[in-house]
């Protein structure tokens, strides 16, 4: 029996196609679902593979087969997904970074810069034509740039906002330029404006670019502020002295330019601002101090440079310097800037004082700044601001070199010796509290200053023996590097190995110099108790004692050749041993070659005597080999 026809061919056929249509869309959702699951990209809408599957291996992947039910479309399985095609080779982007290359730099910045100033070089010669012609008048030429210096910084916002920030940053400079020049117009060419409201309207505008370089984060637009700011006294001088304004004015840039590198990694500007306060500093001392000022010019230069002392302390430093190597820009800001602040900032008050005839105050500064700089030290410097070890050395190394400036400065003669010889003692005891190689070269330094000054500058001889100011002075010295080698000798055997050498270096110099300052010392004695006894008579020695101040020499190195052999043999230090025996072979050489030509019979047996005697018993001592030195390989 066949069925009925529908009553409705038409109505069932549609019907039946939305059911179809029904299914298909669960089962399409069922296949996207899926896919999905299995991280493979369809379209935009679904989400991205795995980063742990590779392109070939998404394109291995196969798509699930559904279950096909009674009754419904039939899906055939899908192709493997093809992998995304790579761009073609003149498309992909080179592995440097593009603001890195030189192309870049020379596009971006170089022909930037040179663009402004282009723009600023015919503003003003359009102004200069403008003015030749006579096409406006004074004010309406100021009230020109200033319209146009103002929209130029208006404009600039717009290319910021569409991603061009540093485009945007010289229009602000541009702009910035031409409010300056129109102000300094109005002010100097057509006497427009009192130099009051300039001044401040220049102020107005670099304190904008400060507050803008902070707020959009432009070290650039920073540097542009800086440089309008100390602009600013240019064109605005009258030739007159005013003195109080004009620090003032650099102190209010130099604060500013201080709470900037404070937010922002910018240590860069601290250069920049310590350079223009040197410049108009030192231009107005040649043109207009003299002495009636120097209250006030001493009060502005202590301000100066305690705020360029404490600012590097302040700095904030850039991503390259937190993690361990200090950059170029941060290295200016924490150890070139405060020695030349240092060094200048001495030389200032030196000639201050100078200028009021106080010479006496003078080794008093240097001891002010070496006492402040060890005060420095205390200051805690926060870590992510600087290096507290390479600021803190500087501070101390900066600390040494003015007590060892004021000791010259305040000292003569024997004094200057003993000075420096005691700082170095000084500075070496202080190694075992502050433990750096710095401390340890400066005291070093000061010792060999010392030393110098001691052969240079010597007091001059007296009649009486040892007693007197020159042997003093040697003894001091004998004292301060026995000191030295006893130090460094214990430092050598506490320290790390890294360290012994050094510590074992300098002992071994402080004994060799101790050995040879006690000669020369005693053998200055000698010569001046024998000279002091000779009579002559013109050129003639009517008594003379020089035989007995050579064989007075000859029994003296002796002597003290056979005590350095006994200390060592006692020490069982064979670097002492080695010492006498350069001291016998001295002794040796000058009674072969000086006492047997210029001695009488009488002296020259009894050197021969005394030397062969003191060798015999040398030679005894080492054949009885007391201290093993036949099977021993490392002398002590």
């Amino acid at each position: 029996m066949e069925a009925a026809p529908p009553d409705n061919p038409g109505q069932n056929s549609e019907q039946n196609l939305e059911q179809q249509v029904a299914r298909l869309t669960r089962r399409v959702y069922r296949l996207e679902s899926a896919l999905r699951a299995h991280g493979i990209i369809l379209d935009d809408t679904t989400p991205a593979p795995a980063q742990s599957s590779s392109p070939a291996q998404i394109a291995t992947q196969t798509i699930p087969q559904p279950t096909p039910q009674p009754g419904s479309l039939e899906v055939s399985a899908p192709r493997p997904v093809p992998p995304p095609s790579a761009p073609p080779p003149f498309l992909t982007q080179p592995s440097g970074s593009p603001d890195h290359s030189l192309e870049a730099r020379i596009g971006s910045q170089w022909f930037n810069r040179i663009g402004i100033l282009a723009v600023l070089i015919g503003m003003a010669w359009f102004l200069k034509f403008a003015i030749d012609n006579h096409w406006i008048g004074p004010a309406g030429r100021v009230l020109i740039g200033i319209v146009a210096g103002a929209g130029l910084v208006a404009w600039s916002e717009r290319f910021r906002s569409k991603g061009f920030p540093a485009f945007s940053w010289s229009l602000k400079a541009v702009g910035s330029g031409i409010l300056y020049l129109s102000i300094w117009a109005a002010f100097s060419l057509y006497q427009l404006i009192p130099s009051s409201v300039a001044f401040v309207a220049m102020i107005a505008v670099t304190a904008f670019n400060g507050f803008m370089s902070w707020a959009q984060n432009s070290e650039l637009l920073a540097l542009y502020a800086i440089v309008g700011g100390y602009s600013t006294p240019l064109l605005l001088s009258t030739g007159e002295n005013h003195e109080v304004a004009l620090f003032s004015y650099l102190l209010l840039l130099n604060l500013a330019t201080l709470a900037l590198i404070a937010l922002r990694p910018w240590s860069r500007l601290l250069l920049g601002s310590f350079i223009g306060t040197i410049f108009f500093f030192t231009e107005w001392s040649f043109r207009f101090y003299s002495e009636p000022e120097f209250s006030t010019t001493a009060f502005f230069l202590s301000v100066f440079f305690l705020l360029f002392a404490i600012a590097p302390h302040l700095v904030r430093l850039s991503q390259k310097s937190t993690t361990g190597d200090l950059a170029t820009r941060d290295a200016i800001a924490l150890i070139i800037l405060p020695l030349a602040n240092a060094a200048l900032g001495f030389l200032g008050f030196y000639f201050l004082v100078a200028s009021v005839n106080n010479s006496a105050a003078q080794p008093w500064i240097a001891l002010a700044f070496a006492a402040f700089y060890l005060l420095l030290l205390r200051v805690p410097l926060p870590a992510d601001r600087v290096i507290p070890n390479a600021l803190k050395s500087l501070d101390l190394v900066i600390s040494v070199i003015f007590i060892t400036l004021a000791i010259p400065l305040k000292t003569h003669g024997r004094w200057l010796t003993i000075g420096w010889l005691v700082e170095g003692a000084a500075l070496l005891a202080l190694t075992r509290i502050v433990p750096q190689r710095m401390l340890r070269a400066l005291a070093l330094i000061a010792l060999v200053l010392g030393l110098a000054a001691l052969l240079v500058i010597n007091p001059p001889a007296s009649a009486t023996l040892f007693f007197n100011q020159r042997f003093a002075t040697y003894l001091a010295a004998i004292t301060v590097f026995a000191f030295a080698a006893a130090f460094s000798a214990r430092s050598a055997a506490n320290e790390d190995p890294g360290f012994q050498i050094s510590w074992k270096a300098t002992a071994g110099a402080a004994i060799l110099i101790v050995n040879a300052l006690i000669l020369i010392a005693v053998g200055l004695e000698i010569h001046s108790y024998w000279s002091n006894l000779t009579v002559t008579q013109g050129f003639v020695y009517v008594r003379d004692y020089g035989i007995y101040e050579q064989f007075t020499y000859s029994a003296f190195f002796m002597l003290f050749g056979a005590a350095l052999l006994v200390t060592g043999f006692v020490r069982r230090s064979a670097f002492l041993r080695w010492q006498a025996l350069v001291v016998l072979g001295v002794s040796i050489a000058k009674v072969f070659t000086i006492d047997i030509s210029e001695l009488s019979q009488g002296y020259r047996i009894l050197s021969f005597l005394g030397l062969g005697a003191l060798l015999l018993a040398v030679s005894f001592a080492y054949q009885r080999d007391w201290l093993h030195l036949r099977g021993q390989h490392n002398s002590q």
